[in-house]
Order: structure tokens, then C-alpha cells, then sequence
């Protein structure tokens, strides 16, 4: 396992990072704690949750109940100092119409806390921003144009700072991030921490895959001269990217195509053709699709930490295996043919 570091900080981290998001509902607490433990053993260290989990479906009576699942884990075990632990405060639109202000995320972070039985998370993240988002496939009717004014989104940044500032410094954060962001809010919110003296935003949680490419432009660019680490959350597709669902006609009980439909709109007469040429890049190099999707994201220009996650053991084991897997020129090849070939497929 290789280790790197978050952004500009001194948090060093393995360069895979554990997803939970299906413990709670697609997994019993048993079964988070075994990936756990799993995952530590094969050298990560970097552990990812949110206050909305677990997902598939999202539900507003089950949120916290990952945190909790972690917290009951460190409890027993006594490993948190083995992690790196990083949870999201929700902000509007998954339980209300609450925004992120500085009360809001202080009041959010003291209840994850105590769900993740902890004094402290290492990095601490904005799940979506108050203005909107285009991720989540809503890039076909993203309308900026219904956003607040500049004015008071910048305030909103400047307030929310200062007060992840307070929260640094008393010890209860050691770095923070946004999640489903643009390059604009980067650039904003990075602006702000330079105007304030507070805090920048060391990470940005957004998709990335070889299906989802939408951030190797403009926020690529940004990342690498801003220094910022992009955590790649459904870098296997949502499990399109494993081949398992062999074009649509498989889609095993329990799996996320069985519960969620078309994975958040993600399935698509393109997206069984772009699946299908990455698949078969994989088979004729003797590869295994999973294990090449996770490496693949390790090749980039910028610094790229592919969250990964599974509904078991066996699952987490093949993503692990893309950390030390080194992909040929001639793979490289072949994955940039079927990109041209197949550009976003959703």
C-alpha cells in the first residue's frame, strides 16, 4: 500500500480510503466491522462516512446509522487512532431545507461525534453545497442562474470559515473539504480561507471513474496548481465498472441495480456500450475489470484517492488489489481508445 497526504496538510493517509456507505443497510454492523477490519490489515487507513448514511436507499430514519456502526467499532476494537476518519455534514436538501452556517456546523459535527463515540475528526466535509450542485446527473439542467447572489454566498463562505477556524482550533477538526463541488466554489472557498486566515478546503469529494470524467478539466487543473486531493466517490460505477451486471441482464437480488433502479441514472443503452469496451480492455490484458478501474485512478495528473467499498470482503479485496496494480502503456492505450469512444455515457 502506498501513502500520500491530504491536500497541503500533514494528514498522511493510505492512498485507498474505505467507503461505508452500505453499512446499515446492505450490511449489518458484523459485517462493516469484518471490512474494517479487513481493510486494515491489507494497509488502509483512511476511512470515509457522512451523518447521511447508510445509502441504498437514503432514508431520513436511518441517517447516522453508519456513524454509529463506526462508533461502536471504535468502542470495541480501540482503534481509532489506526484511522484517518472523515465524515460530512449534509447540508440543505436531504432532511430539510437546512443550510450549512456556522451554528449548523457546529450542531452537526457535535452529533456525528458522539455517533462515532470520538473527540476529534480528521477531515471534516461539506456533503453538498447550499447553493446546488451539478453532480448526481443533474449537469443536464444544472441553472446557476437560481443560485443567491455572489454577495451572500460569499458571506455564507466567510461566516462558515471563521468558524471552521474556531472548530480547528479546538481540536475537534484537523482539516476540512467539500463534497460534489465546482471549480468556482473551489476557487471561492479557497479565496475565502486566504481572506479570512482560516481554514482552506484540503479535499474535494466529487465522482470520478472511467465512466465519469467530468473533473479531469477544469478542477484538474485547479488541483494541481491549488494542491488539493480529489477523493473519487463510485469509482467502479456504482459496480457497472466490475462487469458484473453483463450488460443489464444480470442484476442480482440485493445488489444496488436490484434496490435502486438505474443507480441514480446512471444506466443507459451508452453506458452498457462504455462498460462493456472497459470490460473488454480488461480481458485482453488478463486483468481483472475491478482491479483495473481502481488503478486507473491512481495514473492521473492529480492527486486522486479512490474511495472503495463493497457489500463484502470478497469485493473489497479485488478494489485493494488496484492499489499495486500497475497498468502497461498498452492498457493506458486501450483505456483512452474506449474513452474516446464512449465520452460521458451519463
Amino acid at each position: 500500500m502506498r501513502y500520500s497526504t491530504l491536500g497541503k496538510t500533514d494528514i498522511k493517509v493510505s492512498e485507498i480510503c474505505l467507503g461505508s456507505m452500505t453499512w446499515g443497510t446492505q450490511n449489518t454492523s458484523s459485517e462493516g466491522h469484518a471490512q474494517i477490519d479487513h481493510a486494515l490489515d491489507a494497509g488502509v487507513t483512511f476511512m470515509d462516512t457522512a451523518e447521511m448514511y447508510p445509502v441504498n436507499p437514503v432514508r431520513p430514519e436511518t441517517a447516522g446509522g453508519t456513524e454509529t456502526i463506526i462508533g461502536e467499532y471504535f468502542a470495541r476494537s480501540g482503534k481509532r487512532k489506526d484511522w484517518v476518519l472523515a465524515t460530512k455534514i449534509a447540508g440543505p436538501g436531504f432532511f430539510g431545507p437546512e443550510e450549512i452556517t456556522p451554528t449548523s456546523l457546529e450542531n452537526h459535527l457535535e452529533a456525528s461525534l458522539k455517533r462515532l463515540q470520538t473527540d476529534y475528526v480528521d477531515l471534516y466535509q461539506l456533503h453538498w453545497p447550499n447553493r446546488g450542485s451539478y453532480h448526481f446527473r443533474q449537469h443536464w439542467t444544472f441553472d446557476p442562474s437560481q443560485q443567491p447572489s455572489k454577495e451572500q454566498i460569499l458571506d455564507n463562505m466567510r461566516a462558515v470559515t471563521e468558524k471552521m477556524a474556531e472548530l480547528q482550533a479546538a481540536g475537534k477538526v484537523r482539516a476540512f473539504g467539500a463534497s460534489n463541488e465546482s471549480a468556482w466554489g473551489m476557487a471561492n472557498w479557497l479565496r475565502v480561507a486566504e481572506e479570512t486566515g482560516g481554514p482552506r478546503m484540503e479535499t474535494i469529494q466529487n465522482e470520478y471513474s472511467l465512466l465519469c470524467r467530468m473533473y479531469d478539466n477544469d478542477l484538474g487543473e485547479m488541483a494541481v496548481h491549488e494542491k488539493f486531493t480529489l477523493l473519487a466517490y463510485s469509482c467502479l460505477g456504482c459496480g457497472l465498472l466490475t462487469g458484473k451486471y453483463n450488460g443489464g441482464t444480470t442484476i442480482a437480488e440485493g445488489t444496488r441495480l436490484a434496490i435502486n433502479g438505474n443507480l441514480g441514472g446512471r444506466t443507459s443503452p451508452q453506458t452498457w456500450a462504455a462498460t462493456q469496451a472497459y470490460v473488454d480492455v480488461a480481458t485482453k490484458h488478463g486483468l481483472d475489470p475491478t482491479a483495473m478501474a481502481i488503478a486507473w485512478t491512481l495514473t492521473r495528473p492529480f492527486k486522486v484517492m479512490p474511495i472503495i467499498g463493497g457489500t463484502s470482503v470478497e469485493q473489497l479485496k479485488k478494489s485493494i488489489d488496484g492499489a499495486t496494480l500497475e497498468l502497461s502503456g498498452d492498457v493506458l492505450g486501450d483505456i483512452t481508445a474506449a474513452y474516446r469512444a464512449n465520452a460521458l455515457p451519463f
